[in-house]
């Protein structure tokens, strides 16, 4: 499940690092919820909760369906 999910962050990761920030693999908990942790300019951004829910837990969910959601850990 790791893979799957690092695989997928690899491929969301390019647009949030065109923003100056980043996104890191925390963990994943035994029922399937990610955790995650934005770096870089996502630190502070108030549109972070909204990459982080709208884009990052959608497109997570999208391709690996036992995600149960993703929660980030600043």
């Amino acid at each position: 499940m790791r893979d799957r999910v690092e695989a997928v962050l690899d491929r969301i990761r390019p647009a949030i690092q065109a923003d100056g920030g980043n996104v890191e693999l925390v963990g994943i908990s035994p029922d399937n919820v990610v955790t995650v942790k934005l770096t870089g300019a996502c630190v502070g951004c108030p549109m972070s909760q909204l990459t982080l829910k709208a884009g990052i837990e959608r497109i997570l969910k999208q391709e690996i369906p036992e995600v149960v959601s993703v929660e980030s850990a600043n």
